[in-house]
């Protein structure tokens, strides 16, 4: 009787083990997956395309897409609509990309774009055509969401040699490898804490709990025993 409830608690305790291994594996899916949105909606981006037009227009801001939407200083928290600017482009490969061009200013993220109107006016002088391409490179941060309407801003235009003429993202990389050296060693910090504090306090309160039920368990048997005995 005592191997077969020791083995029925073991088994109770392997499955709460592997519920919790479930849920600790679901909250480190979801945590990446949010810290990897974030990242790469903030860090720039760098898109070879042809511009074929710019304009401006009036957008509504009052919804939760606002989000989506530059904040710089020098407009107003509540503003609900504003004149925005747009970049049409067109990427080798056929396909169209729109940008917006908003100043940052000194908010999220921290661009300090302040030079919208200049970039509006390089954009225009960058216009081209399908006979006589002029190729630029648009550093961006952001999507592009059709469903949301949702548009990259443009932080800035650089002349490009020709469709290939693709970067290397190097300010990604390095803001990258600084987050993953700091990530390691919060991590290993984390995990020496947890084997040299948490780990024997939690040992402690088991073996507490384990001889708890060793002396219930003998003093069950010793009353079972009492009860059973004969009457001389």
């Amino acid at each position: 009787m005592a191997r077969r409830a020791d083995h029925t608690a073991q088994d109770e305790s392997d499955r709460e083990r592997g519920k919790m291994a479930y849920v600790k594996w679901i909250f480190i899916l979801v945590f990446g997956l949010c810290v990897g949105g974030f990242l790469h909606y903030t860090l720039p981006q760098h898109d070879v395309v042809r511009i074929v037009d710019t304009f401006g227009e009036r957008r509504d801001l009052g919804d939760w897409t606002r989000i989506f939407w530059s904040s710089p200083d020098t407009q107003s928290a509540t503003l609900e609509n504003r004149d925005v600017q747009f970049i049409q482009a067109v990427r080798p490969n056929g396909k169209v990309i729109v940008y917006r061009n908003e100043d940052t200013g000194w908010g999220w993220p921290p661009y300090f774009k302040f030079d919208t109107a200049n970039l509006f006016t390089e954009a225009n002088d960058a216009i081209s055509d399908k006979q006589n391409p002029e190729w630029v490179r648009v550093r961006h941060y952001g999507w592009r969401s059709e469903f949301l309407s949702a548009f990259p801003n443009a932080v800035s235009l650089t002349p490009a040699t020709g469709p290939d003429d693709k970067p290397v993202n190097w300010i990604s990389i390095a803001i990258l490898t600084v987050l993953a050296a700091l990530f390691w060693a919060v991590f290993v910090r984390l995990r020496r804490f947890k084997r040299n504090r948490i780990d024997p306090l939690i040992e402690d309160v088991e073996d507490g709990f384990f001889a708890a039920g060793d002396a219930l368990e003998d003093r069950t048997r010793g009353l079972r025993g009492w009860f059973r005995r004969k009457p001389r």
